[in-house]
């Protein structure tokens, strides 16, 4: 197997971290934009953008989530080194 270069490692760092910022900004926008457009559609108070914003934060929230999960989980694949004190071993 090949050794990664530090330009390879910092490519895919600053690629992780554009698809973080993405999927945390994608959901809200949307809902959003989707909220505005219903206002002015179905002719609705100024309550529906901001079930919009709250439905966007929540689901940017649930991407962050995701995101620090898998992060986590490759951290624990490169630290095969074990417990690093008593209670982690429980």
């Amino acid at each position: 197997m090949e050794k990664k270069t530090p330009m390879y490692q910092a490519l895919k760092n600053l690629a992780f971290l554009t698809q973080v910022g993405v999927s945390i900004a994608a959901p809200m926008v949307l809902c959003i934009f989707g909220a505005s457009w219903l206002q002015n559609r179905f002719q609705l108070g100024g309550w529906v953008v901001f079930l919009g914003f709250l439905l966007g934060v929540g689901g940017a929230c649930s991407s962050l989530v995701g995101f620090i999960r898998l992060a986590n989980k490759q951290a624990g694949k490169k630290n095969k080194e074990g417990p690093s004190s008593f209670n982690d071993r429980w």
